[in-house]
């Protein structure tokens, strides 16, 4: 099979999270062991920092890459999920992964891949450990699909763990409360590995403290530990706390022989973020006159603090081009939205959008007006055309939206 034959496969054929939802959610890390033992335990040979949490992780995992590679080391870098394409999630110094590399690796073990019902998520996930192993990364940034405790990528021993925070989303497989979330994401405490903790509350914080104590792992939390606050290329407000578990990490990792990273490595590195390793959709903006943002914040937590910023640009008129998926509780992050602003409603291109309809409908019980498009390309293009100079178009409401504008 040629690439576009191997993602068409891997996306069609296999359960995956990004299209499907629930459907593709696994209760254990059975498959993840059996499929590393099929490829050698290649995680076992990686130096690994680990991150979770709700919100901020893919943007704290591409700031440690960034000024790890400023630091002159070869760095491995495994998010999700992707954009505009599959080669975005396995990255080495800002590089995609090779289409060679996707082919040769689903072509060589798609029999074993579907006599043992590997998911999309877990395959790619060993595909990452596969090839940074192949390729002797010095180390590998690790980022959560979802949750923790049962996540693909949670068989690594990192040498840090970082949480950066905690609030309501997927609460259908993680569990409805702040506090059971937080348990999920303290799964990733290893014993006797340092844990990074972004933000907390008064109720994470007593879970993240007894996770930590039951593995006898050091426990930092960032928020209270690091005062400063170096410039970033990542200009949305929520990088503050973001930078803050970045620098916790590196002061970890500088404790190690095998580490030196300088203060010009860190400074330059966190102005350089995009440049390294390829980031997009996190307050990105798209154009002036009209100011075009875009962000990938879908929930609460993400969008409030998105919105507030919003809130203090200088515009004439505000134009929202909006839709999410069907998962979302849309009477916890609809009241977050201006009852000011042009809406332009829409369903993301993916199986798990919501209908523009319903989110229409919904979004006018909250006082929101607007018009529905049959995709968020025409819509964008809507707003571009009625947009004066001096008004501001967000484009926002799912990572799926972004990815459709990009």
């Amino acid at each position: 099979m040629n690439y576009q034959e191997t993602t068409d496969w891997m996306f069609n054929q296999l359960p995956m999270y990004q299209l499907q939802g629930a459907s593709a959610y696994k209760k254990d890390l059975t498959n993840t062991h059996l499929l590393t033992n099929h490829l050698g335990n290649p995680h076992k040979e990686l130096k690994c920092v680990h991150v979770a949490g709700t919100n901020g992780k893919g943007s704290t995992s591409h700031m440690l890459a960034a000024v790890l590679q400023e630091a002159g080391y070869k760095v491995g870098l495994y998010t999700s999920p992707h954009l505009k394409d599959f080669r975005e999630r396995i990255k080495i110094n800002g590089a995609d992964i090779t289409e060679d590399f996707v082919c040769t690796f689903i072509n060589e073990n798609k029999s074993f891949f579907e006599s043992n019902d590997i998911s999309f998520f877990e395959m790619s996930v060993g595909m990452a450990f596969d090839y940074f192993a192949k390729e002797k990364v010095d180390i590998s940034i690790i980022e959560v699909g979802m949750g923790g405790r049962l996540d693909a990528t949670n068989i690594i021993t990192p040498i840090v763990s970082v949480i950066t925070n905690i609030d309501l989303d997927h609460t259908q497989f993680l569990g409805n409360t702040i506090k059971a979330i937080a348990a999920e994401k303290a799964g990733i405490i290893k014993a006797n590995t340092p844990v990074v903790i972004g933000e907390y509350t008064p109720e994470t914080k007593a879970v993240f403290l007894a996770t930590a104590k039951k593995n006898n792992a050091p426990i930092y939390f960032a928020s209270d530990l690091i005062s400063e606050n170096y410039p970033s290329d990542l200009i949305g407000d929520y990088q503050i706390h973001n930078k803050k578990s970045v620098l916790q990490t590196i002061k970890l990792l500088n404790s190690q022989p095998e580490f030196k990273i300088t203060e010009d490595a860190i400074k330059t590195g966190l102005l350089n973020v995009v440049k390294n390793t390829g980031l997009q959709g996190r307050w990105q903006q798209l154009g002036e006159s009209p100011k075009i943002i875009c962000d990938t914040a879908h929930n609460k937590h993400g969008l409030e603090i998105v919105l507030n910023q919003i809130q203090k640009e200088e515009f004439k008129e505000l134009h929202i081009v909006l839709g999410v998926v069907n998962d979302k509780d849309l009477d916890q992050i609809l009241p977050l939205f201006p009852k000011n602003a042009i809406y332009y409603f829409s369903k993301p291109n993916n199986p798990r959008g919501l209908d523009a309809t319903i989110l229409s409908d919904k979004a006018s019980q909250h006082g929101l007006t607007g018009t529905i498009y049959n995709s968020i390309t025409t819509a964008y293009k809507k707003a571009l055309e009625i947009a004066e100079d001096t008004d501001l178009i967000y484009i926002g409401g799912s990572t799926f939206v972004v990815a459709e504008i990009l």
